[in-house]
């Protein structure tokens, strides 16, 4: 039988599998909207890549405790959320004219900025120094 694990490591464990977990729900959501009517427009290879990119930065986040899946979840989310906003506004972004309305939305906006707040958090509590016993 294994060990608990308590203190930062297993902290650390906790905030990068709910970072995970918000990179690739905002992955398959993209997805499905690609389906759903988006491969049609001019964001759909962006939507594409936002799928491939959410499924490999949250096994990332999974498998490779280092400092870059993190960094790459915060971007992620960071880039996402803000692409999303700029298809809020006015003007949209590449043709496409967004509201906060829907699942699909709201979803993803929480998700994207769970990633990126969870990532900083992880990240923290991984540069802590790790206590000494004597």
């Amino acid at each position: 039988m294994g060990t608990w694990v308590s203190g930062p490591p297993a902290t650390s464990a906790v905030l990068r599998g709910l970072t995970s977990a918000a990179v690739l729900l905002s992955g398959v959501v993209h997805l499905q909207l690609y389906f759903e009517g988006f491969k049609n427009t001019d964001v759909a290879i962006p939507f594409l890549i936002n799928a491939a990119a959410g499924l490999v930065i949250g096994v990332l986040l999974l498998i490779w405790r280092h400092w870059i899946p993190l960094l790459l979840a915060a971007g992620f989310g960071a880039a996402t959320l803000g692409a999303f906003l700029l298809s809020t506004t006015s003007g949209g972004f590449m043709g496409v004219h967004e509201e906060w309305q829907g699942v699909p939305i709201w979803s993803c906006a929480i998700a994207e900025i769970l990633a990126i707040v969870l990532a900083v958090a992880a990240w923290f509590v991984e540069r802590r120094p790790v206590p000494t016993t004597a």
